[in-house]
């Protein structure tokens, strides 16, 4: 025990401020933050709350920072840079599965920023929120003026665009709900699979007849 105390007392301020939040993270994704306490925090990290608030000004702080770490770990950059590739070739299936795919990834790989999310929702902790719609909404807006041009050039059915973009959003992201985090059994099919399932049910609605299509 005092061993562990010396030890964590070295901690550099990187390697403290890194263990604050994952700590921090584990339980924000569990309890949401009304139900998590700084406490409760200190407490998994091996350390007082007076390390905590050295590190962070306050309990908003350290889940501003948890957020931000997790978004900063998403790829965007990587992911983002992908969508646009597929954009500037007129790749509307690509975009499709590319959304889609990314959805199911983040639940995957790590569900734990999502849940601090759907608490966030459940809570009504607006702050949780906006920090997330600040990253979400650009994306959302690039995608959706993206349909819109789509459907000027007569390629797309003329559906509201920030519909479509929510449609396929939304596949995904129920699909990823229902399977991981709610524990129903998946389909014998991979995620691979799904995705190209709903990339072809979203074509086939969204795609204008090949009469339609200016040229």
């Amino acid at each position: 025990m005092h061993e562990a105390a010396h030890s964590a007392a070295r901690m550099n301020a990187g390697d403290r401020r890194r263990q604050l939040l994952d700590a921090a993270l584990e339980l924000f994704s569990r309890k949401g933050f009304g139900g998590t306490t700084t406490k409760e925090i200190a407490a998994a990290a091996g350390v007082t709350e007076a390390i905590i608030f050295r590190h962070f000004p306050s309990k908003q702080a350290l889940y501003t920072a948890v957020l931000d770490s997790k978004t900063e770990s998403c790829c965007h950059r990587e992911w983002l840079a992908e969508i646009q590739a597929r954009m500037d070739r007129n790749d509307d299936a690509g975009v499709m599965r590319t959304l889609a795919g990314k959805i199911l990834e983040s639940y995957r790989t790590d569900a734990s920023l999502e849940r601090i999310l759907l608490f966030a929702a459940l809570e009504g902790h607006e702050l949780g929120l906006a920090h997330h719609r600040k990253f979400a909404q650009p994306v959302f807006e690039l995608l959706r003026d993206y349909i819109a041009r789509r459907q000027r050039e007569g390629a797309l059915r003329d559906y509201d665009a920030g519909v479509v973009i929510a449609a396929i959003a939304g596949m995904a992201e129920n699909y990823a709900i229902y399977t991981e985090l709610f524990g129903f059994q998946p389909p014998r099919l991979d995620d691979t699979q799904v995705v190209e399932i709903f990339t072809g049910i979203m074509m086939r609605g969204i795609r204008q007849k090949k009469t339609g299509i200016r040229k």
